[in-house]
């Protein structure tokens, strides 16, 4: 999609020993943004604490209603639809957690280099809009289909190409109801903010961040496998540059802790007083449900199991879980570690890749536990 500007073959930088976070990195910092951890709490992620990842610029939709979705390629009958005719669809809320495939990608050595996560790059929300199935079925997809391709409105360079933000799901997934694939209009009950695509975006419960194009405006039905950028470049869990590597698709098992007590404000270290204290956090996985969550009280030396609360219907949602923890004055490292009914846990220690993908080493949070008469 669009012109070549730089040798796409180039393998995407590895930061040197020692290198700190650069300028472009920074910026990419501040035009994106995790999830604050206290918010952890809420079931709901408030869009504006929900984490945000842009490729590009956030495309400006000053009135929706002259924004158009077409679904064509292989179909009998091409749609061009309004979002009002969308709404007039059978309408499904569902609530799903959304992490980005790079979540935890600075904790990596050697660090590639890109947008520098830590564990914050994760949200869960009500989305509402029309299951894809049914547009598919409007729309009549042809005998052959193999790939249906999402096109979004944001536009820019990628290691060199030019293109629209572009992903595409197999036929099987994008037609089918586990997951059941949405075209969103609404988050939280309200039109999507721009930031999460207004006015359409793609919501494939279960999936990694890249997957849920944003900006929706085109969906295209295919008889040969998409090998655009977004799909055979970008997002492969690669060894070294030469390999071709597997595609990131589901998200992987994680358990995140909201943090105890207060912080330090630079380093971030928790600060608590001694005695019980009660623990907290959300658990998650796009492979299967999330069966047990552990907590540790010594960087993982010994585990201690979390009471996990009901699914409550949301399958694709994240579990709130809940433990105590006695506090005594010292240094500590607190930790919590998922595990999903298929029996995949989170590593102590992270499998390496050059995109920093798929990346769900526990989360360990420093905590320094006051004495009794430190305060006062």
């Amino acid at each position: 999609m669009g012109h070549r500007l730089d040798d796409v073959s180039a393998p995407a930088r590895l930061a040197a020993p020692d290198e700190g976070i650069g300028r472009d990195e920074l910026a990419l910092a501040t035009r994106n943004h995790g999830l604050p951890l206290e918010a952890l709490r809420y079931d709901i992620t408030p869009p504006g604490l929900h984490y945000v990842l842009t490729h590009y610029d956030i495309p400006y939709v000053p009135d929706d209603t002259e924004w158009q979705l077409t679904v064509g390629g292989l179909v009998r009958r091409p749609l061009r639809l309004t979002p009002a005719d969308l709404r007039a669809f059978p309408r499904v809320t569902t609530r799903v957690t959304l992490e980005c495939a790079g979540n935890g990608r600075a904790l990596l050595t050697p660090r590639p280099v890109s947008q520098p996560w830590l564990v914050e790059a994760v949200g869960t929300a009500d989305w509402t809009g029309v299951p894809l199935r049914l547009l598919l079925e409007e729309a009549g997809v042809e005998p052959g289909a193999v790939d249906v391709v999402f096109t979004g409105a944001d536009h820019g360079v990628e290691r060199g190409v030019e293109q629209d933000y572009q992903r595409a799901l197999p036929i099987g997934t994008a037609t089918g109801t586990e997951p059941e694939v949405l075209v969103a209009y609404a988050m939280n009950g309200a039109p999507l903010p721009p930031q999460h695509g207004r006015p359409l975006r793609l919501v494939v419960p279960g999936w990694y961040g890249m997957a849920h194009v944003k900006w929706l405006r085109e969906v295209t039905v295919t008889d040969t496998a998409f090998e655009g950028f977004q799909q055979s470049v970008a997002y492969r869990l690669r060894q070294h540059p030469g390999d071709a590597g597997e595609p990131v698709t589901r998200i992987v098992p994680r358990a995140l802790l909201v943090p105890p007590g207060f912080p330090d404000f630079m380093s971030r270290t928790r600060v608590v007083r001694p005695g019980p204290l009660p623990l907290e956090g959300r658990a998650w996985s796009g492979r299967a449900p999330v069966t047990r969550v552990e907590v540790s009280a010594d960087a993982g030396r010994t585990w201690q199991e979390a009471e996990l609360e009901p699914a409550a219907g949301h399958r694709w949602a994240w579990r709130h879980w809940r433990s105590t923890w006695t506090a005594t004055p010292g240094e500590h490292t607190l930790t919590a570690r998922a595990t999903d009914a298929d029996g995949h846990t989170q590593p102590l220690a992270q499998p390496w890749n050059r995109g920093g993908f798929a990346v769900n080493l526990v989360q360990r949070v420093p905590v320094r536990c006051l004495d009794e008469d430190a305060h006062g």
